[in-house]
């Protein structure tokens, strides 16, 4: 077996784990710890619905010929049953939807350790991508901690600082930075954990916030709004649930885009906030306060996404109405 930096072979034997989670982060996990060399008794996952496109962690254990554990209530006895019996040393939450009790979490002999895509306790909640791009910030991060029967409030065992470009999405924040450092973070935790080496700090409640799901009603832009608002909201909506406007009766969503203060549109006179001032093969442009935005892809109603050149918007035309 391979050898472990600063983890002795005594605890070599409690590196047994117990998967939980889903998706594509989930299955990275997955295979980060089974590709040095650790082994891995089972992996529980959400049921997937009938007809859905198969889950990427399930699918992954499955081929590498591991347990499989589809799991609707964590606190069910047969589920606690499973877990008993794998006799696990450490439990790694990896993107983990459902609601977790400590009666679970506690089984595996150095108990349970979960990812959170912010640095709590700021943004605790389910949309803490989203909203710290929103909101303007100019970092984000992620946090490794012991999951209690509380939303994201047990004691923090590391984090990591993830900066925000002035461009990033959803997507490009968590793809490019996030998935693959947390990855990494969870590994790391749990060889501090096994080893005895953790220091777990509980956290400060003073510096806590927690936002619900961006929904559609948060995610409606309003052209009267600052530039800088606009852009951050199309960006930390991007790629779900997607920021959208009025065009006429239809629901226009924009996705990838351009902020503009100054440069060719600085001499539109007259423009109405929301207006399409400039349209051309590949993307529209609209008036906002103090700039524009150039829409480079968008989707009407609930369509296909498409270029914006493609939407057939023309200068003139009044967003938001």
């Amino acid at each position: 077996m391979p050898s472990h930096p600063g983890v002795g072979a005594g605890v070599r034997d409690d590196m047994r784990l117990a998967i939980i989670g889903q998706q594509a982060f989930g299955k990275a996990v997955l295979e980060a710890f089974l590709g040095r060399g650790d082994e891995v008794a089972g992996v529980f996952v959400a049921p997937e619905e009938p007809g859905s496109r198969p889950d990427p962690l399930r699918a992954a254990a499955e081929e590498k010929g591991l347990p499989v554990f589809p799991t609707a209530h964590y606190g069910a006895p047969e589920t606690l049953a499973a877990l008993r019996g794998l006799d696990v040393g450490l439990g790694i939450m990896a993107y983990v939807v459902q609601f977790v009790p400590q009666s679970f979490c506690r089984l595996p002999r150095h108990g349970t350790i979960q990812f959170h895509p912010s640095l709590l306790p700021q943004h605790r909640g389910p949309s803490s991508i989203s909203w710290p791009i929103i909101l303007g910030r100019g970092r984000t991060g992620l946090s490794i901690f012991r999951p209690v029967d509380a939303l994201d409030e047990g004691p923090v065992i590391l984090q990591k600082e993830v900066e925000i470009g002035p461009d990033d999405t959803v997507g490009s924040l968590y793809f490019e930075k996030i998935f693959p450092l947390g990855v990494e973070a969870l590994v790391e935790a749990a060889d501090l954990v096994v080893s005895g080496r953790a220091r777990e700090w509980v956290q400060d409640e003073s510096q806590a916030s927690y936002e619900g799901w961006v929904q559609p009603a948060e995610a409606r832009i309003n052209w009267a709004n600052h530039v800088d608002i606009v852009y951050n909201l199309i960006r930390g909506c991007n790629p779900a649930p997607a920021a959208w406007t009025m065009l006429g009766r239809r629901r226009l969503a924009i996705f990838d885009c351009r902020k503009i203060i100054s440069g060719r549109f600085r001499q539109v006179k007259g423009a109405r906030l929301g207006e399409v001032v400039a349209a051309g093969p590949e993307s529209f442009t609209v008036h906002a306060q103090g700039g524009f935005i150039e829409v480079l892809r968008c989707r009407l109603d609930d369509g296909k996404k498409i270029a914006a050149g493609d939407a057939g918007i023309a200068p003139g035309t009044l967003l938001g109405a």
